[in-house]
């Protein structure tokens, strides 16, 4: 399949899915409620909706597109921005903010902390298993991080002065997309849309690394350059989808192994058909996650740690069965 075919199949895809997040719920809004505006429905639609939509557009993105690039910066078929520690990184900077009551200060507090964790994370994780490392060593570091990450958290939660900011943090750390405002859109979305940006900048880059450190730089390819763009977009992209919705993990995974034997061996010919494809996968486990029959929702991070753990386990024995 060629590129901009499946690049117009995966955008049309999010745009279906995008229209049935508008009316999928608890309350379904057909098409004849958007006729007029004295509908009370379009306040659903509207204040509760379309920031939900539009945040499943944006997280999706960031992480499917995160976890491309990742794999393609390290040749690694197993990195990804949840399972090697960095989305942690990012919610312990969540989890700081939220302890010591910074968010009441200033809504840009967790944002920023949640980036931070994430470009520690990230910068952390390519020091101890280097760019060029293998499986084990890289698994390892990421180890390492989740160990670190889930050490300070657990901590937080333990010294946390009263149950209802307990409560409050691990409702946060499940990570979903409900009860998202508008002010949750605007806080994510500028730094997701540059992090998304800067990240497209990579892709030769990514594609010259494919012949090595050495061939990428008789290419003209500068590497410390290109490792440091890496950090940075990464660190936005998932410090901010971390920041208003939790942990939704595995989406970096998952993404970029589906669309992968559709674009061919090049990983910045993947960034973008990832970015539409984590797009879709989110929009389409939000949509599962509220039609499922239970009094309380299930949260996203825990239908995607659902889905995503047994294709981590297949994952990992179809490589032990290829380095045998």
């Amino acid at each position: 399949m060629s590129r901009p075919v499946l690049i117009a199949g995966l955008g049309l895809l999010t745009l279906l899915l995008a229209g049935l997040s508008l009316m999928a719920g608890r309350v379904w809004v057909p098409f004849d409620a958007w006729a007029e505006m004295t509908d009370p429905r379009w306040a659903i639609i509207f204040e509760l909706r379309v920031p939900r939509t539009l945040l499943g557009v944006l997280v999706g993105a960031a992480l499917g597109a995160s976890g491309a690039a990742l794999q393609g910066y390290t040749r690694n078929p197993l990195a990804d921005p949840g399972v090697l520690g960095v989305s942690s990184m990012a919610a312990l900077g969540g989890v700081i903010s939220l302890y010591f009551g910074l968010v009441t200060d200033s809504p840009w507090v967790l944002p920023t902390l949640a980036i931070g964790g994430a470009g520690a994370g990230v910068l952390l994780l390519l020091l101890l298993a280097g760019s060029t490392s293998g499986i084990v060593t890289f698994v390892l570091a990421g180890v390492v991080l989740q160990t670190v990450a889930t050490a300070g958290t657990a901590l937080a939660l333990n010294l946390a002065p009263t149950p209802w900011a307990v409560n409050e943090i691990v409702n946060w750390l499940m990570g979903s997309l409900a009860d998202r405002s508008v002010e949750e859109v605007r806080l994510a979305a500028p730094f997701i849309l540059v992090g998304l940006a800067l990240l497209m900048t990579t892709a030769r880059g990514l594609d010259a690394l494919t012949l090595g450190e050495t061939g990428a730089a008789s290419l003209g390819v500068d590497l410390k350059a290109l490792r440091l763009v890496l950090v940075a977009a990464v660190a936005l992209m998932v410090g901010a989808s971390v920041a208003v919705t939790g942990v939704i993990g595995f989406v970096g995974l998952l993404v970029p192994h589906l669309v992968r034997p559709l674009v061919g061996g090049r990983p910045g010919a993947l960034l973008l058909p990832s970015a539409l494809a984590g797009a879709t996968l989110v929009l389409a486990a939000d949509i599962v996650v509220r039609l499922t029959p239970s009094a309380a929702e299930v949260k996203l991070g825990v239908a995607m740690a659902a889905l995503g753990g047994p294709f981590f386990l297949l994952l990992l024995a179809r490589l032990r069965r290829r380095i045998a």
